[in-house]
């Protein structure tokens, strides 16, 4: 089983691509795609390109998406809502299924506290798939989106009848 992590943002998406086989998890790839200043719609065109291209580079089962979470400010919610649409159209434009998950969620089963920083994230995710160096935090972020997807279908895959139950959602 390959699966995607995308980590989305208005200004840097991050990806992680992971391989799952017989409960052990491998890292494949990581990285962020950097989108230009310019007018919104253009910028949804760079993460939407992006993660078809990510999509059809690297072929994954499935992909595992950080959910928006609420901003003080609502503007930058909403952008990141739109960063988050554009990856999952993307997704669904390969015929992909989308798994969600909060970012409480996400830090909470790779790190342990559902409020841990970014350098938490990157050292877990580091030891987690033996990485020689941290990722930078954006590709650390999205491979810990991985990674949770990860825990959750083994988890599921111990209880009879939970997938049909799941949905493609963490609840």
């Amino acid at each position: 089983m390959r699966i995607l992590g995308i980590d989305p943002g208005s200004l840097i998406t991050g990806f992680g691509v992971i391989d799952v086989a017989q409960g052990k998890t491998s890292y494949i790839a990581s990285g962020c795609v950097r989108i230009a200043p310019g007018a919104q719609p253009e910028r949804l065109k760079t993460i939407f390109d992006g993660v078809v291209e990510l999509s059809a580079n690297y072929q994954p089962d499935e992909i595992a998406i950080e959910r928006v979470f609420m901003h003080r400010n609502v503007s930058s919610a909403l952008k990141l809502g739109e960063a988050r649409g554009a990856a999952i159209c993307a997704a669904v434009l390969h015929a992909l299924p989308v798994h969600e998950y909060t970012p409480a969620a996400v830090k909470q089963t790779v790190v342990g506290k559902g409020n841990a920083g970014k350098e938490q994230i990157q050292h877990m995710v580091r030891a987690l798939l033996r990485l020689p160096a941290a990722p930078q935090a954006d590709a650390a972020d999205a491979l810990a989106v991985a990674l949770c997807h990860a825990y959750a279908r083994q988890a599921l895959a111990r209880i009879p009848g939970a997938q049909s139950l799941r949905r493609g959602r963490a609840r």
